[in-house]
């Protein structure tokens, strides 16, 4: 880990309320909405008139929304609403991420994580920035190199080249990095960079009792567990604080005595070391002795003596797009890095952006629609028009790879975080896009199939709101339908 990161998580002790976070981690994945169902068929000349009625409702009277719907394939425009401004995209800014990927890097492109053997005869891991790597793989490393007869290794050195630059985008937000849906991004991510426990109740009065899923990792923190045990059908109020960098974990709040065991699931503080412990522990079932681990570099002459490959980028895409994976968008961001040469004084992000930009050009997004400083959407410096996602949804429509982009997007009332919208209306089936959600900034853009009507691309921010997330969802939801319910008319 380069110095500039390290310097990152020495910065402060921040507190986080678990209960809280995981309902803003959970921000692209929408809860429930029913939205009002408009009349059964909509002639496009009654469009603007439906539309128009939804955003001018008096509590949208401060709202600023940004929308475009266009014919897919035609760029006919059937509705616009301030299209070419910005607007804080959310995680919608994961289309421009994965659009890219897909172009550049092919949906058979598989990230890999290979061992050498040094001249020296230390053994060295290179990562690559697979988002999927799990502990299964650690295992099947361990049973290549036992296969290979090594059953002692004197120094295994981990070399985190491969991705320069700070662990965490320097514009998330404090509260997000330290959730699980912030966690670091480097050359070594293993289990999604994060590590969990569960809390316990005791008898009336005592602490919850930790159980911690790493054997290893008690070793890390110095615990304090100011929690209680309260009477049954109390409500449950867990809080964690933990240090930015160092090892103070402290445990706050209350459980009732008949809850079941609450998770806490929380980014780990150095990527490098979390990878070399349970490659360790994956070394030990398999008998093979380690000495001492580092991180370093080789220069000296290498022989790959093991090797595991991440699934292919098709299926890579779906978890980042139907689930909103930050981590996994942006670790896909990062590899498009390999297609340019990285500047001494550069980034991995920064060089991978660059070459996102000259992709979506060439693709026919005008450049000018967007400046992005992540591939996730979780900063809000990211700006994007509607115009520039539609125009980025139409290129990739036309492209071979079209089949394969639209397979990884969420469908409505069927997968991912649309799964649980537009239940029992119209446009269930047949929409298929992309949500996104910071506090005051919701967006949804993507394709829908009317039955009655030619195929259709969207985009629909709303940006400066003080509505709850659901009153936001409910009325874009009430758009979307209305799309659904398009026909022809004389």
């Amino acid at each position: 880990m380069s110095k500039k990161s390290s310097c990152v998580f020495l910065l402060l002790f921040f507190g986080i309320h678990i209960s809280i976070n995981q309902q803003l981690a959970q921000a692209q994945t929408p809860t429930p909405t029913i939205p009002t169902t408009p009349p059964q068929t909509i002639c496009p000349a009654q469009l603007k008139t439906t539309i128009d009625a939804v955003t001018n409702r008096p509590l949208f009277s401060r709202v600023r929304w940004g929308i475009l719907i266009q014919n897919l394939g035609s760029n006919q425009i059937l509705y616009s609403q301030d299209a070419e401004k910005y607007f804080t995209p959310a995680s919608n800014t994961k289309l421009l991420t994965t659009a890219t990927a897909l172009q550049q890097l092919g949906e058979n492109y598989r990230f890999r994580t290979s061992i050498y053997r040094g001249s020296n005869n230390f053994l060295y891991v290179v990562g690559r920035g697979d988002p999927s790597l799990t502990d299964t793989q650690l295992t099947i490393l361990a049973k290549q190199l036992k296969q290979k007869g090594i059953n002692q290794i004197q120094q295994l050195v981990v070399d985190d080249r491969y991705i320069r630059g700070d662990l965490v985008p320097s514009s998330w937000q404090w509260e997000d990095i330290y959730s699980d849906y912030g966690a670091p991004v480097g050359s070594f991510i293993l289990n999604q960079n994060t590590f969990n426990f569960k809390l316990l109740p005791q008898t009336l009065g005592k602490p919850a009792l930790i159980s911690w899923t790493d054997a290893n990792e008690p070793r890390q923190w110095r615990v304090i567990n100011q929690s209680v045990t309260t009477a049954q059908n109390q409500p449950t109020s867990i809080n964690v604080t933990r240090e930015l960098s160092g090892n103070v974990l402290r445990i706050q709040g209350q459980l009732p005595a008949n809850s079941q065991p609450y998770l806490v699931t929380l980014p780990v503080v150095d990527p490098n070391y979390y990878f070399l412990r349970r490659f360790r522990s994956a070394l030990a079932a398999e008998k093979i002795t380690l000495g001492k681990t580092s991180v370093g570099i080789n220069t000296s002459t290498q022989q790959e003596v093991a090797a595991v490959q991440s699934p292919p980028l098709s299926q890579l895409l779906i978890e980042t797009n139907q689930n909103s994976n930050n981590l996994y968008a942006e670790a896909l961001l990062r590899a498009l890095a390999s297609k340019k040469p990285v500047l001494p004084n550069q980034t991995t992000a920064d060089a991978a952006l660059e070459v996102l930009k000259t992709t979506l050009t060439q693709m026919g997004a005008n450049s000018t629609g967007y400046a992005l400083v992540d591939g996730s959407g979780l900063s809000r410096k990211n700006l994007i028009s509607p115009e520039a996602l539609v125009q980025t949804l139409q290129a990739i429509a036309k492209s071979p790879q079209a089949f394969v982009f639209r397979a990884s997007l969420p469908v409505a009332s069927v997968s991912g975080t649309l799964k649980n919208r537009f239940q029992n209306t119209p446009a269930a089936g047949i929409v298929q896009a992309k949500t996104g959600t910071l506090t005051g900034a919701i967006s949804l853009s993507g394709y829908i199939n009317p039955p009655k009507y030619d195929p259709l691309v969207f985009s629909i921010i709303v940006n400066q709101t003080e509505q709850p997330a659901s009153i936001v969802r409910k009325a874009m939801d009430e758009i979307v339908v209305s799309l659904a319910q398009l026909q022809r008319c004389q």
